[in-house]
């Protein structure tokens, strides 16, 4: 409020004796300050890529000082149920889809991700308003709001597909059994580490025909000609573990998953049954301690 005798004109607005103001006067940019703004080519984006350089470094000092478990050696003969890692499960089940597989698969494969994965690249230059809120953009909700509900769908679809799978055929998968050999170890006080080296176990009667019968019936291809295993588990000292019925069994009717059954393949190579069986035998006679 202005004193009596300044000469200073006051406007009134009303019976106030509020000044009138001139409205909202609208901040200036950054470009009035110097100095306290920068070009984001190069600048910027130089920051950036040095912060993702940093991150890079770390994830590779963690490989390096934490590498990978090595898992079961492979087994071509084995059912396997391929299942890629969780976060690409969408697209797993995607694939399953006949408009996105057989003759569409280059659709499947390149067509339909590439639209979806190139539309989120291009999505900063393409909506270029000025509003924030979601509900006053239906579009762009909606499209973002639509492929989460679909990823979601998908994936929750591909994993529950996966254990109707595993129960249907009676697969286990690596990491259960893993976990149930560590448990067995455990609980007869062995070590559970892998990488404990074994003891040489010497082969039971190796001038056995029974030797020849193994090698007939194409045990040799997983189980190696020494019986050291290559793509399946080794048979020396098998004999403390199964007994021949059991063997037998395993022949007929495969093991827990690991090793399919393997009686029609040996037949099919000109093995009879009293041959099987008397293999049967020979490797429960294969024991650590004769």
């Amino acid at each position: 409020m202005a004193h009596n005798n300044s000469k200073e004109k006051i406007v009134y607005v009303g019976d106030s004796r509020v000044r009138k103001g001139n409205g909202f006067i609208t901040p200036p940019d950054y470009t009035a300050y110097p100095g306290k703004s920068e070009a984001f080519i190069p600048n910027f984006l130089l920051k950036e890529w040095m912060v993702g350089v940093v991150v890079l470094v770390g994830f590779l000092v963690l490989t390096i000082a934490e590498p990978a478990p090595l898992g079961y050696p492979a087994n071509p003969t084995a059912s396997v149920i391929p299942m890629p890692d969780w976060y690409f499960l969408f697209l797993y089940q995607f694939l399953k889809y006949p408009y996105a597989s057989g003759d569409y698969v280059v659709l499947g494969t390149l067509g339909i991700p590439g639209v979806a994965f190139g539309s989120l690249l291009l999505a900063p230059f393409l909506d270029r308003g000025k509003e924030r809120r979601f509900y006053k953009r239906p579009i762009a909700s909606s499209l973002m709001f639509l492929s989460l509900a679909s990823i979601v769908y998908l994936t929750n679809f591909a994993w529950t597909h996966y254990q109707e799978e595993l129960k249907a055929t009676g697969q286990v998968p690596e990491h259960i059994q893993r976990e149930e050999e560590a448990r067995e170890k455990r609980e007869k006080g062995l070590p559970t580490s892998n990488a404990t080296k074994q003891q040489e176990v010497a082969i039971v009667d190796k001038d056995d025909p029974a030797m020849e019968t193994y090698k007939k019936a194409t045990c040799v291809s997983c189980h190696a000609a020494d019986l050291k295993g290559v793509a399946g588990p080794s048979l020396r000292g098998v004999g403390d573990k199964h007994g021949k019925e059991e063997i037998m069994s395993i022949i007929k009717e495969g093991y827990n998953g690991r090793m399919p059954a393997v009686y029609d393949t040996a037949i099919g190579a000109g093995v009879t049954d009293e041959e099987l069986d008397h293999l049967a035998e020979w490797l429960a006679k294969q024991k650590t301690e004769q």
